[in-house]
Formats: C-alpha cells, sequence, structure tokens
C-alpha cells in the first residue's frame, strides 16, 4: 500500500559570515541583486499571464 505524505515540515538555520570569499568573485551584493531583480521580473511575468486569461 502506498504511502501518502500530507505535510512536510522543512527547517533551516541560515548564518551569514565571510567563511567563503574570494577576492575574484564580484561583490556579493551585485550577485544578490541580479537574482533579486530576474526573480521578480519572472514574477511579474507568471503575474501577467494570469491576469491575461
Amino acid at each position: 500500500m502506498p504511502v501518502e505524505i500530507r505535510e512536510l515540515q522543512i527547517t533551516t538555520t541560515v548564518q551569514e559570515g565571510n567563511t567563503n570569499t574570494s577576492s575574484s568573485s564580484p561583490a556579493p551584493t551585485a550577485v544578490n541583486d541580479d537574482i533579486i531583480a530576474k526573480c521578480v521580473e519572472q514574477v511579474l511575468e507568471i503575474l501577467k499571464e494570469k491576469t491575461e486569461r
């Protein structure tokens, strides 16, 4: 008989720190800003598609 999972709880811990930094990598804020901008663009596109339907 198959098992059905009705609820899944995931707990994480986020620690900020400079443990893996490199001088050749771009600034973390610039990378984060780029990722956030792409995510916002995708969300707005999805919302636009939903309102057009």
